[in-house]
């Protein structure tokens, strides 16, 4: 099969909503510091974008999580692959993710993260499925809400392909 990938938000489109993003996201931690917390593989790229144009004082960690259980589908349930490098009691939390689905993986980890007693946790996407979402979970700074459908770039990726496209597609098969 050969894929074919129609643009759904375009580069220019992206870089605007980070840079809204950036602004309130300072305006809110104005006179204090955040530390970014990003679900790797996939939240490099926006985290990245987004860490630029906040004026506040940031710190950048990394996680990567599995989840595991039986079937296809995400359990819930999390394996932490990759551990943060640094301690994140009393400090102010931003968690950023690339895209949130179900919410289930999410929502575990959140619940994991909020037992290190950080002073506050907040969450932030570029891409919401709500149409998906099976756990509650609390997005703070939603960049777009998109239909359900399988897309790929800026960090997102089919079979670890298409993560470097500067756009959100979406593959359509030949």
């Amino acid at each position: 099969m050969s894929e074919k990938i129609k643009v759904m938000i375009d580069e220019e489109t992206i870089d605007k909503k980070i840079r809204e993003m950036g602004k309130i996201i300072s305006r809110e931690y104005e006179g204090k510091s955040i530390h970014m917390i990003c679900v790797l593989k996939g939240g490099a790229f926006f985290m990245c974008e987004l860490a630029k144009r906040i004026t506040v004082p940031v710190s950048l960690d990394f996680m990567t999580v599995s989840s595991y259980g039986e079937g296809t589908e995400s359990s819930g349930n999390i394996k932490i692959v990759k551990d943060l490098d640094e301690s994140i009691e009393g400090r102010d939390v931003l968690v950023v993710e690339d895209i949130i689905d179900s919410g289930r993986t999410l929502s575990c980890l959140l619940k994991m993260l909020n037992e290190r007693k950080p002073a506050s946790i907040r969450l932030c996407t570029l891409l919401d499925k709500p149409d998906r979402r099976v756990s509650n979970v609390e997005v703070n700074y939603t960049g777009f809400v998109i239909p359900d459908a399988f897309v790929v770039g800026y960090g997102l990726d089919y079979n670890q392909k298409y993560r470097n496209l500067p756009y959100i597609g979406v593959i359509e098969a030949d």
